[in-house]
């Protein structure tokens, strides 16, 4: 049992962020599924204190559900199709960004999609019909492809038999999904336009030297820092390999002109697309990457 244990630990800690969003996914999936068979049902609310209410009212008392709604699935094409797209997506954003910003953009798209859903289904009841509740990683996940969309917009994909440009991919999820709004699954639909807005936003504002996900990422870890055990070793580790200039170490000086390497290749891309960097460029983003 402990060799099993330390097996799984294993595996997890080679995932990146988003696989590891991935996996939390499916294990609340399947959470569901036990509470539905332990009900003798299979209605889709045995995680309702999950998911987020479309009246102000009822969020008052459950907070949380502006995030962890974005982990619920009770369809198994709904959580297939969207951990796909997680999957592909995620393959792609951390060969060129950190990690903090994969997670920056993940959650602060869930909190804007489902906070556009309130907004719209407590000021528009005429139009949006009232105790409907959100689930699913959707806003999540057209977070993060949208941002790759407004951030890198003339990358290629291919597309079938042809190169399509980002911008246009993104253009027409975006307006798949502004029609949706006309459609039986209006709620989703609003969410998936207010994670997509995030993730434009965020791209803009970064290619302007602007990080909006700072404060977030500062209140994330410090919840982080809450939960961690205060503890100290009583082994002091001396470094002696890393001279100091000016209080800084040469470890400090290496990340910093790496970051700005990157930085010149990412706006290399936005400006000219990938294939514009040469073989070096491509296998230094690579490692950064991993």
């Amino acid at each position: 049992m402990t060799s099993l244990s330390q097996d799984i630990k294993s595996k997890l800690s080679r995932l990146n962020v988003l696989e590891k969003i991935i996996v939390v996914n499916v294990v609340i999936f399947l959470l569901g599924l036990l509470l539905q068979l332990a009900q003798g049902t299979f209605h889709q609310s045995s995680l309702s204190w999950l998911e987020l209410p479309s009246d102000f009212s009822d969020f008052i008392v459950k907070p949380w559900s502006i995030i962890t709604y974005a982990f619920v699935h009770y369809d198994f094409l709904h959580i297939l199709f969207n951990m796909l797209w997680l999957y592909v997506i995620g393959e792609l954003f951390l060969n060129l960004f950190n990690p903090k910003l994969a997670l920056n953009v993940y959650f602060l798209g869930a909190i804007s999609g489902g906070l556009l859903f309130m907004l719209c289904y407590t000021f528009f009841p005429q139009i949006f019909m009232t105790g409907n509740r959100l689930v699913g990683a959707s806003a999540s996940v057209r977070a993060l492809l949208i941002f790759l969309c407004a951030y890198l917009p003339n990358k290629e994909i291919r597309f079938f038999t042809f190169n399509l440009k980002l911008w246009y991919f993104g253009l027409a999820i975006v307006i798949i999904d502004v029609l949706g709004l006309f459609g039986t699954n209006a709620g989703g639909n609003l969410a998936h336009v207010g994670g997509a807005f995030l993730g434009y936003i965020y791209a803009i504002q970064l290619k302007k030297g602007n990080d909006i996900g700072k404060g977030f990422e500062r209140f994330m870890d410090w919840i982080v820092s809450v939960f961690k055990s205060t503890k100290k070793s009583p082994l002091k580790t001396v470094h002696k390999n890393k001279s100091k200039v000016g209080g800084y170490t040469k470890t400090d000086f290496d990340q910093f002109n790496n970051q700005k390497k990157i930085d010149v290749i990412l706006d290399k891309i936005s400006k000219s697309g990938y294939d514009s960097l040469t073989s070096e460029e491509k296998e230094f983003l690579f490692r950064s990457g991993k």
